[in-house]
């Protein structure tokens, strides 16, 4: 039996969804402020919050929203609903975004914060990975993903809301090993409506993009290209979402859950297989970030 583990962003909750039936139960009846990337490591559940924004509530989505202030928060549970704690320092993060995890290493955006950081699952050793000087919305972080076994961070830039401008970017994480021959930054994908979460499966990168169609509010994959080469094309696997945020690979049912902000999470069959696109759940709120458990 497989689960989904997924974050509404308003109310603030956890679910826990069964991905056969749709059946959620809620495992955080209040999981803090904007809640956005989730991952399971080592049998804890992880999640990112965004923090308290300032600013008028009233205009759709975050468009009269200013997530500039460093209150957003890295917090860890048990599958069973208990030892709640907080990883980092209270103004150690601005706007937590996607979150992942591989060893004993949480990996995470952090977006008006323009960086990607990382600590081990006990909060230790925080460490900037990528990191700009905030103030530019060409340089806000949003997806995260990693591929320990060649060494290299992967994540997305989203650029302006709708903007057109968005990137999928790399870089060794270590640029002190032997690996000095390879450009610092690489960007892989660029001029995309507008990126947000990334998953590394079987070869390819997986990402959801929440711009404007036609090429946005959809679910793409590409080949994930060598060392010092550009993203070669990608292929859109689904289309008309409302602004899709999440995303979760499940190899053995080759299939992608997707959520998105009108609160639907869908399953979008990878070619050749023998599931049927379909919706898995409906919440009365936007849907954020997906983990399987």
């Amino acid at each position: 039996m497989t689960y989904l583990l997924a974050l509404q962003l308003v109310p603030s909750r956890i679910y826990r969804i069964d991905t056969s039936t749709g059946q959620a139960e809620v495992l955080v009846e209040d999981a803090g402020p904007f809640p956005d990337g989730i991952i399971v490591v080592d049998g804890m559940v992880y999640w990112t919050t965004m923090g308290d924004p300032v600013g008028d509530f009233t205009l759709a989505g975050e468009a009269g929203l200013d997530f500039s202030r460093s209150n957003g928060g890295l917090h860890a549970i048990r599958p069973d609903g208990t030892g709640f704690r907080d990883l980092v320092p209270e103004g150690s993060m601005t706007t937590g975004k996607q979150l992942t995890g591989h060893g004993h290493r949480l990996y995470w955006s952090d977006r008006e914060g323009c960086r990607v950081t990382s600590c081990r699952t006990d909060g230790t050793a925080r460490a900037d990975l990528v990191s700009k000087e905030p103030g530019d919305p060409l340089d806000e972080c949003v997806g995260v993903a990693v591929d320990e076994q060649h060494g290299w961070i992967y994540w997305t830039q989203k650029g302006p809301s709708k903007g057109g401008l968005g990137r999928i970017l790399r870089a060794p994480w270590d640029r002190t090993d032997s690996r000095a021959d390879l450009p610092d930054v690489e960007t892989l994908w660029e001029d995309l409506p507008e990126p947000i979460d990334l998953e590394l499966s079987d070869g390819y990168i997986y990402w959801t993009d929440r711009g404007a169609g036609p090429e946005g509010n959809t679910l793409n994959r590409g080949a994930i290209p060598e060392p010092a080469t550009k993203g070669a094309g990608r292929e859109i696997l689904a289309h008309g979402f409302k602004e899709a945020i999440g995303l979760a690979v499940d190899v053995e049912r080759e299939a992608v859950f997707v959520s998105d902000l009108s609160g639907t999470i869908r399953l979008v069959p990878l070619p050749g297989s023998n599931e049927e696109e379909r919706t898995v759940a409906a919440f009365e709120g936007p849907m954020t970030g997906l983990a399987m458990c």
